[in-house]
C-alpha cells in the first residue's frame, strides 16, 4: 500500500466549546489561535490562546524547528480556531503529521465565545 493513502494514525475531532473552555481553564489543553494578525487586532482573541498564524504554524509547531513555540507539546492536547474552523482543521491535520496526538478544531472564535470562553484584546 502507498504509504500517502494511510491514515497518520491522530485523528483530528471537533471539540465541543464549552470543553474547550473547561480544559482551558484546567491547563488540560493549549489553545491556539491561526488567525492573521489584522483578524487578532480587530476582534481580539481566546483569554490565554496562543497566536500562531496559519502561514507560520509549520514553523511554530514542529517539533524539530529551532523556532517551534515553547508552549507547544507534542504530547498535550491543542485545541485550535480560526473564524470559522476552516483554516483551523486544515492546521489541525498539519500537527497531527508532526506528531501531536490529540488535537481538536473548535472551530471559530465565536463558537469559543458561545461555548462561555473569554475574548482577551
Amino acid at each position: 500500500m502507498l504509504n500517502f493513502l494511510r491514515p497518520s494514525g491522530a485523528r483530528v475531532e471537533r471539540i465541543h466549546p464549552k470543553d474547550a473552555v473547561s480544559k482551558a481553564k484546567a491547563g488540560e489543553i493549549t489553545v491556539v489561535d491561526v488567525r492573521e494578525p489584522m483578524e487578532v487586532k480587530s476582534s481580539g482573541k481566546a483569554k490565554g490562546a496562543l497566536h500562531i498564524p496559519l502561514a507560520t504554524i509549520r514553523m511554530k509547531a514542529d517539533p524539530a524547528s529551532p523556532e517551534k513555540h515553547p508552549e507547544l507539546d507534542t504530547g498535550k492536547p491543542v485545541a485550535l480556531y480560526c473564524a470559522s474552523g476552516a483554516r483551523s482543521a486544515g492546521a489541525a491535520q498539519m500537527l497531527t503529521q508532526m506528531g501531536y496526538q490529540e488535537v481538536y478544531n473548535i472551530g471559530g472564535l465565536g463558537d469559543w465565545h458561545a461555548g462561555g470562553g473569554e475574548i482577551e484584546r
